[in-house]
Parts: structure tokens; C-alpha cells; sequence
């Protein structure tokens, strides 16, 4: 069984989608309706921003969304006995990927998702950081220990957590996970604290938009961040996906459930980020890249 993961942000790069609008004409219609729903000339940024425009939230979020999904639709088509999962954003991409949604109500809710956490971004001095070489456990038993707000957000991949806090949390959290043996604590370019209480603004008004949306039941099973699980019910998949910005993304738990329910190979649409978190959990594990 084959496993379609489609990536978040930090998959973003310059030029990204220019050459499948090259060479694919029928990527020119969801081009120009991006366009239309963000309300801003996305293509051009898309193709001739730098790193530093395709890092604000409000480019990078519909841009990740836009070539992920193109990357699937113009080069490979799932086959029947096949499963889906998106990394934090990636999770709205491979909803549509897997027709539960309509591209239209996909984009407008990447909109309205990155509108959203901007926003709750501007009310607290918050961020994030990478932790390298701690188990799990020991990570997310730090983060509680710490008298702030820090909480482990995304189990990115057996030795890599991302933590989320408050700036000073995060900090704190940063100085004991050093002393505890962590590798690295490598702070992100990131303007808050995804995926964490600090997201309870941005999961409100969210929910709002979703609750407008309608979901159908998808033509395989999504694999989802909040539990890790698959799941086919509309009403299920809408309230998971309301509860992740504020709850962690179990991706290393995801990929051991999609392996042990009988996936055999993971091709990522969009990106190279999560087939290496794939070579985390198996060196030898089969992945490919759209």
C-alpha cells in the first residue's frame, strides 16, 4: 500500500511551482483561483520571491498548499488501496488531494488558517526550536517541567522534536534540554508558537470557517496529526482538523501506524522534507519524491 504524505511549512523554496506551470497547462486554472482567493499576485511571489517573502506566513502557507497538490494531481494518481497524511498545513492538502474537500474551500481555508495564526502570532512574543538527540519522552517531560509556556509540538522523527512556547519558555526549555544531552536546540525562523495553547485564538476563529465547509467522505483514508490514525467519517476529520492547531503533530507516530497497517512506500508530493524523516524511522524504507 502506498502512503502520499504532503508536506508544511519549511518546505517552501524560490521558483517553486514555475516549472509544472511550465509544463502542465492545466495547473494554469488553480494558479489564477489561488490568485483570486488570496488576493494577492501568489504566482509571481511563488516564482520570483526570495527566501525572505516566502517565509511570511501568509505567502508560505498557500504556496506550500498550492505546489504540493499540483505536484500530486499533474504527476501521479493514488491507487485504491492507498492512504493519505499531511504534515500540520499538509493535512488540509492531502484532504483535497483525497476529494474531502474542494480545491476552492481547501485554499480558502489555508487562508483563513494563516490569517488566523498571524494573528494570534501578534499577541504573544513567541517561537519555536528544533531538538536533536533526546527521546521523545525526555523532551516533552522537560517542557512540563519548565514554569513557563513550552510544550512539545511536532514528533517530527525518532531523535527530532520541535517545541513551542513562549520566547522565554523556550528559552528555559533550551538551557535544560542541553544539560539533559540533546545534540542540537536549533531555534526556528518562525513567528510563533504553532501547535500549542498560544494557538487557541487562531483554533477559534478557525473553527468559525471550517463549521462553513462542506467535508465529504475521502476517497481513502487521512491519516490525521491529532491521533495519528486513519480516518474516512467528515465530521470526525472536521473536528481533528480544529483541534490540531493547538494539538502536537504525531508524525513519528503516524508513519509507525501507516507501516505497521501495511504501507509499503511513502511518496511525498511537494517536498523532500518528510521522506527524510521517513529514512529516520527505516534507513531502507521505500520513498519517493513528486
Amino acid at each position: 500500500m502506498k502512503a502520499y504524505v504532503f508536506p508544511g511549512q519549511a518546505s517552501q523554496f524560490p521558483g517553486m511551482g514555475k516549472e509544472i506551470y511550465s509544463e502542465y497547462p492545466q495547473s494554469h486554472d488553480y494558479f489564477k483561483r489561488a490568485n483570486q482567493v488570496m488576493g494577492f499576485d501568489l504566482m509571481r511571489v511563488m516564482f520570483e520571491g526570495s527566501d525572505e517573502d516566502l517565509k511570511e506566513t501568509l505567502v508560505t502557507q498557500p504556496s506550500v498548499f498550492l505546489y504540493s497538490y499540483l505536484s500530486y494531481i499533474t504527476k501521479d494518481n493514488i491507487p485504491e488501496s492507498g492512504c493519505m497524511a499531511g504534515h500540520s498545513l499538509g493535512e488540509i492538502t492531502a484532504l483535497v488531494a483525497a476529494e474531502a474537500l474542494s480545491f476552492y474551500d481547501g485554499i480558502r481555508l489555508v487562508k483563513a488558517r494563516a490569517e488566523a495564526m498571524q494573528k494570534a502570532c501578534d499577541l504573544e512574543n513567541s517561537t519555536m526550536a528544533a531538538i536533536v538527540g533526546l527521546k521523545d519522552e525526555e523532551v516533552k517531560d522537560i517542557c512540563e517541567s519548565i514554569d513557563d509556556i513550552v510544550v512539545a509540538a511536532n514528533y517530527n522523527c525518532p531523535g527530532q522534536v520541535v517545541i513551542s512556547g513562549t520566547e522565554s519558555g523556550i528559552e528555559k526549555a533550551i538551557d535544560q534540554l542541553k544539560k539533559a544531552g540533546a545534540k542540537r536546540a536549533i531555534p526556528l525562523a518562525v513567528g510563533g508558537a504553532f501547535h500549542s495553547e498560544l494557538m487557541k485564538p487562531a483554533e477559534d476563529e478557525l473553527a468559525k470557517v471550517i463549521s462553513e465547509v462542506d467535508f465529504s467522505r475521502p476517497k481513502c483514508p487521512i491519516y490525521q496529526n491529532v491521533d495519528a490514525k486513519p480516518h474516512i467519517n467528515p465530521e470526525e476529520i472536521q473536528s481533528n482538523l480544529i483541534a490540531q492547531l493547538t494539538s502536537p503533530v504525531l508524525w513519528t507516530q503516524t508513519m509507525n501506524q501507516m507501516i505497521e497497517d501495511g504501507v509499503d512506500e511513502f511518496i511525498e508530493c511537494g517536498g523532500k522534507v518528510l521522506s527524510g524523516f521517513v529514512k529516520r524511522v527505516d534507513r531502507s524504507f521505500p520513498t519517493r519524491q513528486l
